[in-house]
């Protein structure tokens, strides 16, 4: 056994992080294209 693994610095869940990362890119990712929408139809 690794004995890095008997002992690991974060317990946390991954599972939560990258649905957490998920949720923050798409969001961020989602205002641009929404910014980038309003610009448009304004523009027009």
């Amino acid at each position: 056994m690794n004995e890095f693994e008997k002992d690991v610095q974060y317990k946390g869940n991954d599972f939560i992080d990258s649905g957490v990362a998920f949720v923050i890119s798409f969001g961020f990712f989602a205002t641009i294209f929404i910014i980038a929408t309003v610009i448009q139809v304004i523009a027009s």
